[in-house]
């Protein structure tokens, strides 16, 4: 309360002396006014009386001077009137006897030829007297003098002030109202905020409401504070575990004073085809898409750490519209930490550069899954006219760097390395291979083996997978092109260049990372989710399985149907008990080998529901679109099994981050073989998607598995994954890149 006061004595201190200034001005305005108006009336009354007594006064008509005063005393407001002739001498007046004293009328006028007005008091009441003289032909007959009644002013006047006052209480009484809404409404939020603000000190978090829109900002503001408190807090917990179990965890907080102590000032560059955020128009105008994509989930922290810059593809139908003159936009949109620089591609170019040469000749190449490699000239023509582009954009990223850091991402880009490399011979190169590579005999069928083993080459460091991956690329090497393979340490020496060829297992962010989103309240039992995905699928059985995968031809998701139709074929107790859920992603539907499988897939899933479906139940779910991360996540923390069964993949982190998000330390993982993960998660169900009955036995197996036992395997290889996380997989590969030593600026490559 005495805050309040505080508050409005000053206020309305300022207001009552600022409203009583305008009164008083506006009364004596008004007065001014009034009175000016009043006597105007009073002298056009007196000119009117002059032009009538003006003939009688000159022939001193006396009894008609009478006549006229007695017949106009009767005039509104008019209270008397006299008339004096040229001496001073009263010929003819009303009774004013009492009214003469103050107001000599005749001896006034004579320094005042055009006449003479004043207010005078009779006791309480006001009174006006006005005297004008009478002149013919310049001779002063006399003077005609009336006196009237002045109390309408003094009324108009008080009732001015009486106005005037009522506004400026009424002001007041508002303003003390507006104060105290004010005050209840901002003194309330504040309250709020503060309790929050409290809790979230004390390490509890209730949800924020915010009530007035004018705290919208702030609330933001506020928020953000606490989930960097939250972040912070979780990090030094977690630090803190670490530092008592005698280990060390990457974090992503970890990666940031690594990557920033490796690169020191040096300036990154990260180059994929997939951008880290798109902008897409649609109805609501242009909205932010974060693509699904383990690359962006393991290169964002890097950039975040030293504000690096992503060249990529515009892919974004708003893209243009928000990018500056240089193609360039600052992300994350919500906090901007490093730059976003977008290369923009013909259709011709994207065609036979991503749908032709990567997608239908290299990526079947190196899956070496039961596809043919396309080899088009067309397409090899666009896509080294695209790596080329992606050079001229790199390169003019790098115009002002000083020993730049690259990170070249994927198969798109082969040839770009030695590109980057022959003019920046100054910058540390890196390509990482997110996909197998084959062993020599498959990659020799590709006609163009030598360049894309020499753009590779240009690189200081290729990283791959597993060491697998590596061998068959150095084997590759050795078999196609004059060079020296270093085996003892794993590089390759081709013209006075040394290019070291390592692997470094790509993982998710781990068990033990820091939700961005507010978590106000605890997540849901696994059950309760279960039962929710059951409802909605319209399904009521005893046990799930779940599969996401992109719809690929190299995902095995043929041979995992058949496995489950083999599974229901020797245990048909499990009729009407079990479901599988297949999440399938489109993919790549422009090109007709996957549009073909995607049908082959419906094809089969609905086949083996024919055959088993009773009543409303039916064996697989087949769900064909692109689904979120946190609709995803529901399945795999429902689900009693995960079914992973590529035919040939590089790591797959699909299977880690179903380890991930199992909280609980529940349910069970049946992995390829033939997958990179399976190297590291031995506790998974490893099975041979191509031996149908072992892939039965491995369902069977998940399903019958004690929950002891389910516990343990699960527990192991979430151990695995929060010790080779992400963030560590960034750190080494940077960590080893920054190692090696690079040329100095301005000498060339020898070639």
């Amino acid at each position: 309360m005495r805050s309040s006061l505080r508050l409005l004595g000053p206020m309305l201190g300022a207001l009552l002396g600022v409203s009583a200034a305008f009164a008083f001005y506006q009364v004596s305005t008004e007065q001014r006014s009034l009175r000016t108006e009043f006597e105007r009336r009073v002298a056009t009354l007196a000119e009117g009386l002059v032009e009538t007594v003006r003939p009688l006064l000159a022939k001193n008509a006396e009894a008609d001077l009478r006549r006229i005063v007695q017949r106009n005393s009767n005039q509104e407001r008019l209270l008397g009137m006299a008339i004096y002739d040229d001496e001073g001498r009263r010929v003819a007046a009303t009774d004013i006897e009492r009214l003469t004293q103050p107001f000599d009328a005749f001896n006034l006028v004579q320094q005042h030829p055009q006449g003479i007005g004043e207010i005078v008091r009779a006791g309480d009441k006001p009174l006006y007297w006005f005297a004008l003289p009478v002149y013919e032909d310049q001779r002063r007959l006399g003077v005609v003098a009336v006196v009237c009644d002045a109390s309408e002013i003094e009324a108009q006047s008080q009732r001015i002030l009486r106005d005037t006052t009522l506004h400026t209480a009424a002001e007041a009484l508002v303003l003390i109202v507006a104060v105290l809404i004010v005050r209840a409404s901002v003194a309330g939020q504040i309250k709020q905020t503060a309790a929050w603000v409290r809790s979230v000190r004390v390490g509890k978090r209730t949800p924020l409401a915010v009530h007035h829109e004018v705290f919208s900002p702030l609330t933001r503001e506020v928020t953000d504070l606490a989930r960097s408190l939250d972040a912070a807090r979780a990090q030094a917990e977690q630090e803190a575990r670490l530092r008592d179990a005698s280990e060390s965890r990457w974090t992503a907080e970890r990666l940031r004073v690594s990557v920033q102590a490796r690169l020191q000032n040096s300036p990154l560059f990260v180059v994929a085809n997939r951008e880290p955020y798109m902008h897409v128009l649609g109805e609501a105008g242009v909205s932010v898409l974060v693509p699904a994509s383990g690359l962006v989930t393991a290169m964002e922290p890097v950039l975040l750490a030293c504000e690096g810059t992503w060249v990529a593809h515009g892919s974004g139908n708003a893209d243009r519209t928000v990018t500056d003159e240089h193609d360039r936009v600052r992300v994350p949109p919500d906090h901007p930490r490093y730059t976003l620089r977008r290369v923009w591609l013909t259709n011709e170019e994207e065609v036979g550069y991503y749908q032709g040469l990567a997608n239908e000749g290299l990526w079947p190449l190196c899956h070496i899954a039961h596809t043919r490699p396309t080899f088009r000239p067309e397409d090899w023509q666009q896509y080294k006219a695209v790596n080329q582009k992606f050079a001229d954009a790199v390169i003019e990223e790098m115009e002002t760097a000083e020993q730049p850091v690259v990170l070249v991402q994927d198969y798109h880009f082969a040839l770009l390395p030695r590109l980057l490399k022959e003019r920046r011979p100054d910058a540390r190169v890196a390509i990482f291979w997110h996909i197998p590579w084959p062993n020599p005999e498959a990659f020799g069928i590709c006609p163009w083996q030598q360049e894309l083993l020499d753009g590779l080459l240009g690189a200081d460091l290729i990283g791959f997978h597993t060491q697998f991956h590596c061998n068959n690329f150095l084997e590759t090497v050795e078999r196609f092109l004059e060079a020296r393979v270093e085996w003892e340490r794993f590089a390759v020496s081709r013209h006075g260049h040394t290019t070291e060829v390592l692997p470094f297992p790509i993982s998710v962010a781990g068990t033990d990372a820091v939700p961005e989103e507010d978590e106000a309240s605890e997540p849901e039992e696994p059950s309760a989710v279960r039962a929710d995905l059951r409802r909605k699928l319209g399904v009521d059985v005893l046990f799930l399985g779940v599969g996401v995968d992109r719809v690929d031809y190299t995902k095995g998701l043929i041979e995992r149907f058949r496995g489950i139709e083999r599974f229901l074929e020797q245990h048909d107790a499990f009729l009407e008990q079990f479901t599988f859920v297949q999440i399938a992603a489109p993919s790549r539907t422009a090109i007709d080998r996957y549009a073909d499988f995607l049908r082959s897939v419906e094809a089969e899933a609905e086949r083996i529901n024919r055959r088993f479906q009773q009543h409303s139940w039916k064996p697989i779910v087949l769900l064909v679109r692109h689904h979120s991360h946190e609709e995803i996540a529901q399945y795999y923390q429902a689900a009693d099994f995960c079914l992973i069964t590529p035919l040939h993949d590089g790591m797959n982190l699909v299977a880690k981050e179903f380890v991930a998000a199992r909280t609980d330390e529940d349910g069970v993982l049946i992995l390829s073989t033939f997958a990179g993960a399976s190297r590291e998660l031995s506790d998974a169900l490893i099975v041979n998607p191509y031996d149908i009955d072992a892939l039965a036995d491995s369902i069977h197996l998940a399903i019958e598995m004690s929950p002891r036992e389910r516990t343990l395997r699960m527990r192991r290889m979430r151990q695995v994954i929060a010790e080779h996380n992400v963030y560590r997989w960034a750190a080494n590969l940077i960590t080893e890149l920054c190692r090696i030593r690079v040329e100095k600026p301005g000498k060339a490559v020898a070639r």
